[in-house]
């Protein structure tokens, strides 16, 4: 464990508690918890950033499993059909880490942001967007459209950039399985949990986790991601909307700061 000075910890630790609380209930605690590390760190090494990547996986993985086996207690979930997204979604992270290390990400950032902005538009004009449960059966067509879209397409943006894929599976589950948004959010810590795992796999095999630092945070983003699949469950769909509004806009900010301020 690298040296860190007990101030930082603590900041680390909170961080971590916050970062699962907001990926339960919404997805996009990658926001909160990846810049945390990157500040709290030592600087310096060629690698340093990995170590960063590979620690926050993680921690992440503990809280997003807390929060899965939460909701799957409390709310039904396809398990079988959040399952096979998950693969999709390993085998769409992994094609887009492939892709990622030939091709610069600055040239999709302004895509992405466009694309969160009508999201987010659309999430405001629509109030009725995954406030309940369609009683309409889901085809078999809808259920292949998850796989690809849900599972490879945003797994490869998982793999290629990141931020904010708890977010989009979220958007793309409920539009596409008529789910509401805490089912959707559900089902989408299944699938995250399949994705961590196979980002952890490869950071484990790369050396680049910093272990002792990861079991301390992730208890905190495990009580973390509890506390939001409760809360999710408790306050339900309308709170639910209001979090991924916020989520979706600070996203939006983040990103556009990094691609201009570079």
């Amino acid at each position: 464990m690298p040296d860190i000075p007990l101030t930082v910890l603590v900041v680390l630790c909170v961080a971590a508690l916050a970062a699962g609380w907001i990926d339960a209930v919404v997805g996009g605690g990658g926001l909160l918890l990846l810049p945390a590390l990157l500040l709290g760190l030592p600087a310096g090494g060629a690698h340093a950033a990995q170590y960063a990547l590979g620690t926050n996986k993680a921690v992440a993985i503990v809280g997003t499993t807390g929060a899965a086996i939460t909701y799957a207690r409390r709310t039904p979930v396809d398990i079988g059909t959040a399952v096979k997204i998950g693969l999709a979604a390993l085998a769409g992270s992994s094609g887009g880490a492939l892709v990622a290390a030939g091709l610069s990400t600055d040239v999709l950032k302004p895509i992405v942001m466009v694309v969160l902005l009508a999201v987010g538009a659309f999430v405001i004009l629509r109030p009725s967007f995954g406030q309940a449960p369609s009683t309409e059966p889901v085809s078999p067509r809808r259920v292949l459209a998850a796989v690809g879209l849900g599972g490879v397409g945003i797994g490869f943006y998982d793999g290629l950039i990141g931020p904010g894929t708890g977010t989009f599976l979220v958007l793309a589950l409920t539009a596409l399985l008529h789910l509401d948004l805490v089912r959707a959010s559900a089902t989408a810590k299944i699938v995250n949990c399949c994705t961590n795992a196979g980002a952890l796999a490869m950071f484990a095999w790369k050396g680049t986790v910093f272990w002792q630092l990861a079991a301390l945070m992730a208890v905190f983003n495990l009580i973390g991601g509890t506390l939001g699949a409760r809360t999710a469950l408790k306050r339900g769909s309308g709170f639910v909307r209001v979090v991924l509004l916020t989520v979706v806009f600070s996203l939006v900010a983040k990103m556009a700061y990094d691609q201009w301020s570079a």
